[in-house]
């Protein structure tokens, strides 16, 4: 099953992560299928970026996204 889901970044105590496609039995850190987009929670205001038509197509095969991938989505939603 894929999941999107996000994966770890940057250095020790300054963290930066990727929104991707990946298998859901992959490691956290492992290859992944496709990056949608980033989210950096050491930024201030809009903290993330997200390409919305990826993320529908993988939503309309199946995939599952991680409870911050879904908010993440909710608030591009919200915004366009």
């Amino acid at each position: 099953m894929v999941a999107l889901r996000l994966t770890r970044q940057g250095s020790k105590d300054r963290p930066y992560y990727k929104i991707v496609a990946v298998d859901s039995r992959k490691r956290r850190d492992g290859r992944y299928i496709e990056q949608l987009g980033t989210y950096n929670p050491m930024a201030e205001g809009e903290n993330y970026t997200l390409d919305l038509e990826k993320a529908d197509k993988w939503l309309g095969v199946g995939a599952k996204p991680s409870g911050t991938v879904a908010s993440i989505i909710k608030k591009v939603r919200k915004a366009s």
